[in-house]
């Protein structure tokens, strides 16, 4: 019998968790899922069917034409590359091109990736759509600890900053404690958090929340925020109340540990439709 091409997907593997649970969801939900793993960055025990350096996305495309795939999914964080895995194809070096001729940020420069590919004949879809029990579906508080009054007002905050610089596309996460603690930029949420951590680390009160929120006008089909234990355990280590997410559009790593660990450490999570 022929395959139905319409539910054939190539998932593009990096860094970290998140690539296991979008791979199994996906699956579960009826997809033929091609993992292609990005060398240097993807977990080998994903065991995925195709490994490609960064550079090599002509490589990748031309099996994926000829697999009759026309639909793809990017998940997993990307650290620092070797240089080695830079070197581009032609394809790639026609990419890079667009995507440094849009170099105002990261999200303008992910716009102009995925308009090349479109330009090739592929379709870049957001997993969390297909698969959107890999987020928090609803609005409302997943967790034992509830906020306090105090809590909400830093919440209110830290959503209207968290908007302001991911207008700006500086970043999608905020720390606030009545006032601005930490701002993410180009460092990333877990370094950021780690600052957090590092200037807390003496103080007894506990106050403040962590919001990770998507940023306006933000194309959802590429880097798409994420929470896991990690972050929750890191919000817990900088004494902060709680944490903030979007609904439908974060990530939520292994949920039912998340929810878990949040408990066990005391603090709340929230999740809202802004």
């Amino acid at each position: 019998m022929k395959k139905n091409n319409d539910k054939k997907i190539a998932l593009v593997a990096g860094a970290l968790d998140l690539p296991f649970y979008t791979r199994d969801a996906l699956r579960k939900n009826g997809w033929d899922v091609f993992v292609v793993g990005l060398k240097n960055f993807y977990d080998k025990r994903l065991e995925p069917d195709m490994v490609v350096r960064l550079g090599g996305g002509g490589r990748a495309l031309r099996e994926f034409k000829r697999r009759g795939i026309n639909k793809m999914t990017f998940v997993g964080a990307l650290g620092h590359p070797n240089l080695s895995d830079l070197r581009p194809d032609l394809w790639t070096l026609f990419a890079l091109f667009r995507i440094l001729k849009n170099q105002r940020g990261y999200d303008s420069m992910a716009v102009a990736f995925t308009k090349t590919l479109e330009r090739s004949g592929f379709t870049v879809v957001a997993a969390q759509d297909l698969a959107p029990e890999l987020t928090f579906e609803r609005a409302g508080i997943l967790t034992k600890t509830k906020p306090t009054r105090t809590d909400k007002k830093n919440i209110d905050r830290a959503i209207e900053v968290s908007h302001t610089i991911g207008a700006a596309d500086i970043g999608a996460s905020v720390v606030v404690d009545k006032q601005v603690i930490a701002v993410e930029a180009a460092e990333g949420t877990a370094k950021m958090l780690e600052r957090v951590v590092d200037m807390r680390k003496n103080r007894k009160k506990i106050g403040g929340v962590f919001a990770k929120m998507t940023k306006p006008g933000q194309d959802l089909r590429i880097d798409i925020p994420a929470i896991g234990v990690d972050t929750v355990n890191a919000v817990a280590d900088a004494k902060l109340k709680g944490i903030v997410v979007n609904t439908k559009t974060c990530f939520i790593v292994d949920k039912p540990n998340v929810i878990k660990t949040a408990n066990k450490r005391g603090i709340f999570i929230m999740a809202v439709d802004q």
